[in-house]
């Protein structure tokens, strides 16, 4: 697609989307992302100078990565080329390449190819584009709202530059409403609708930093609630009528589960329930496996409770039980009071340390012997092979007796080292 058609194919029209209407025409209209595009921020330089190079746009939704492709196609004097990964293939990227190749050769002109969701490209069509890229046959910029590091072959990491953009906040989001509520050649000003204060914010709590999610969401209210010659006022009852359900932007497969359970285990850790409560709800109201969040449950009661609240481990497992069981909506109650027990419960990570340690040291003896004292010797004649001989029986001693247990190369090494808090106070004197 050359760059006239592209431009042609993204003019807003009268029956477009509020959120395709609105799309910012230039750098100063983007919201949320001055780190990026502000006066004198460098990828704004590179793009009034029409210097670009190949780069990853890595934000959520709604945070104006396609918008920065529209401006860059307007701007360069590049040929520009826009494709999305999930209905391109192989084939149409070499092809694209041929002709850059041309281009580039006859013409000088240099190729832009804006490669949105390139993060749904497997890793044989991200190898293909790689020798394109590093040879300079164009300039990849790809757009994606998953984590680039996990989701970008790292030859093609090394070969570009990650741009974040950051989800709006409600100053931006408001901004970008009203000024679709206000604009009368793109927007919805000539209509003379009317938004209370808190039916703006509950539209921007809604959002939740997504600005194509609050504008769409306005242009709901619009269509179900506008009728010609009339004077509509948008207040909070209109927006919970239209807007029945908080959308999360949380996929159970990516960045966003990822990041909220790493969030949910440290609050637990850090022995703060009400971060522990928050984190769960976020992950139940974003729909995730209730079953995934009691196995975490049960692996953090052992690995940062341990000892120091043995409990802990036996009521993890039950809320498992229970979830098993009971099924969601109910399963949050157990889930809630496991989560906030491992919470208020001592913490002490000496299982996990020292068996960590423990397989250190298998991996790192040449061999292992199992001491002869306390090898296997229920043979009748066991004691042949000196198996057995020399064995102390704690009974016969009160119930302990000092004896090496460990391999000779190890006499002496501790592995378990009790922590100071809860039960393991008492186990350490």
């Amino acid at each position: 697609m050359d760059l006239f058609s592209y431009q042609s194919q993204n003019q807003p029209q009268a029956w477009s989307p509020l959120a395709f209407r609105m799309r910012p025409k230039d750098l100063d209209e983007i919201e949320g992302q001055a780190h990026l595009v502000g006066p004198g921020a460098p990828l704004r330089r590179m793009i009034e100078r029409d210097q670009l190079h190949s780069m990853i746009l890595y934000g959520p939704p709604g945070t104006g990565k396609t918008t920065l492709g529209n401006i860059i196609a307007k701007k360069t004097r590049s040929h520009f080329e826009y494709l999305k990964a999930v209905s391109t293939t192989t084939a149409d990227i070499r092809q694209l390449a041929g002709e850059a190749g041309q281009r580039l050769k006859f013409y000088g002109q240099r190729t832009i190819l804006f490669l949105d969701e390139i993060h749904r490209f497997n890793k044989a069509q991200q190898d293909a584009l790689l020798p394109m890229v590093e040879e300079g046959i164009f300039i990849l910029i790809g757009a994606t709202t998953e984590n680039p590091l996990y989701e970008i072959n790292s030859a093609l990491l090394s070969r570009t530059h990650i741009y974040v953009l950051e989800p709006l906040d409600e100053q931006a989001i408001e901004r970008i409403l009203l000024r679709a509520l206000n604009d009368k050649e793109r927007g919805l000003g000539k209509y003379g609708i009317e938004i209370t204060e808190e039916a703006l914010k509950s539209v921007v709590i809604a959002a939740k930093g997504d600005a194509r999610t609050a504008l769409n969401l306005v242009e709901n209210l619009f269509l179900a609630k506008y009728r010609e010659g009339e004077r509509l006022l948008i207040t909070p009852q209109e927006v919970a009528e239209v807007h029945r359900k908080t959308v999360i932007n949380y996929d159970k497969k990516a960045d966003h589960h990822y990041d909220t359970i790493s969030a949910f285990i440290k609050s637990i850790r850090g022995s703060d329930p009400d971060a522990t409560l928050f984190w769960l709800a976020v992950m139940l109201e974003g729909g995730e496996d209730p079953r995934f969040i009691a196995r975490r449950l049960v692996i953090h009661a052992a690995e940062d409770i341990g000892l120091a609240d043995p409990q802990a481990l036996l009521i993890a497992t039950a809320a498992a039980q229970a979830v098993e069981l009971v099924g969601l909506p109910e399963a949050r109650i157990p889930l809630a009071e496991a989560s906030l027990y491992l919470a208020l419960a001592p913490k002490s990570n000496s299982s996990k340390v020292g068996i960590d340690e423990a397989l250190e040291a298998v991996r790192d003896l040449p061999l292992i012997k199992v001491p002869l004292h306390i090898a296997d010797a229920s043979h009748p004649k066991a004691a042949i092979l000196g198996r057995g001989v020399g064995y102390k029986y704690p009974h016969d001693f009160g119930g302990y007796v000092d004896q090496q247990y460990l391999p000779p190369e190890l006499e002496g090494k501790r592995f378990y080292h009790p922590s100071g808090n809860g039960r393991e106070k008492q186990v350490k004197s």
